[in-house]
């Protein structure tokens, strides 16, 4: 069983930065999220996408966003339950929560905070017949380890930052041979990395198959190849070991829904005061709530996740009177 003060649902931006708020006032938190590394879509769809609305960036690059972050609040310790969805919650006699993953990992907290962006990602799947018979024999839509795919032949389909991400990442000594699939002859990512990728595949160290997409699958337990459709050359059999379809992920509350919250259109309904749920105890900050004139920004989860802290704190430590004290006059006292 794993305790803390204040048990975090989701370690994007917002899930972050409450780490930081709750570290001020001396609060241990834990963070639960269903991808594999903190950062959330950030970090998972767009890391080399530039935001232009951080205070006192003019503009940053989402994956550098997080690192920073990661960097913030490297002070005050948190614990991450990373790879796993938090499936069910159950209130104790002593007013604690106990939260179980779908992994059977249980967490402990007087305090949960819901930051879970637009929900639990699910990944966009290609219409393949076959597809589901694969799925762990070969067919990926998470690269959890690189070194997975050690010397092993990959193909990727796809054209966003995630796509041209990860081909760049496994070409790099690491499979043994990369194939770039994208329906399209133009691609979505960020500039650099569309540059990175054509050279690699000028200088044969990738294959780069445009206007084309996957639509068969091969072998008869484990994957052994591809069909690929080209728009000109018909279908191309190519032989690999893994498929990885990168279209981005889809998102849905998943078994949040189920936790007797107020749900509306998708989002979870809050009282700005504090940015409390109809259950005392359980928050909601971030994309993943709703109220009267919300705005799903990501500085709007920020100022959500301080004013939560200060309630939490009060629910925590009833019989203590806090005393907002300035990060300029008493700096960051880590843990």
């Amino acid at each position: 069983m794993i305790q803390t003060d204040i048990l975090i649902i989701g370690a994007g931006p917002v899930g972050l930065f409450t780490v930081f708020e709750a570290g001020l006032l001396k609060l241990h938190c834990h963070l639960i999220d269903s991808l594999p590394q903190a950062g959330g879509q950030l970090t998972e769809i767009y890391p080399k996408k530039p935001i232009y609305d951080i205070p006192g960036f003019p503009e940053v690059l989402a994956g550098d966003l997080i690192k920073n972050q990661l960097k913030q609040i490297e002070p005050f310790k948190p614990g991450f339950t990373l790879g796993e969805v938090a499936k069910t919650i159950e209130k104790t006699e002593d007013n604690f929560f106990i939260v179980t993953t779908d992994k059977g990992t249980q967490h402990k907290a007087p305090v949960v905070a819901i930051a879970g962006g637009l929900g639990v990602f699910e990944p966009r799947k290609p219409p393949i017949d076959n597809l589901l018979h694969y799925e762990n024999k070969g067919v990926e839509y998470i690269i959890k380890d690189p070194l997975f795919y050690k010397d092993k032949s990959v193909v990727i389909a796809g054209g966003g930052d995630s796509a041209l991400d990860w081909t760049i990442y496994l070409a790099n000594g690491i499979a043994k041979e990369v194939t770039l699939v994208h329906r399209n002859a133009s691609f979505r990512g960020h500039l650099d990395s569309v540059q990175k990728v054509i050279a690699l595949a000028e200088a044969g160290k990738i294959n780069l198959v445009t206007e084309a997409e996957v639509t068969a699958l091969y072998g008869e337990q484990n994957l052994t190849g591809v069909g690929i459709m080209h728009n000109t050359q018909g279908l191309i059999q190519k032989d690999c070991q893994h498929f990885i379809p990168l279209f981005g992920l889809s998102p849905k509350l998943g078994p949040i829904a189920d936790w007797g919250l107020d749900i509306e259109k998708h989002a979870i309904k809050v009282d700005t005061y504090d940015y409390q749920t109809n259950i005392p105890g359980i928050y909601a900050i971030g994309d993943v709530n709703t109220y009267p004139g919300k705005l799903k920004l990501i500085l709007c989860g920020y100022h959500e996740a301080t004013l939560m802290c200060q309630s939490a704190f009060a629910r925590i430590h009833p019989e203590k009177k806090h005393v907002l004290k300035y990060t300029t006059v008493n700096g960051i006292q880590g843990f």
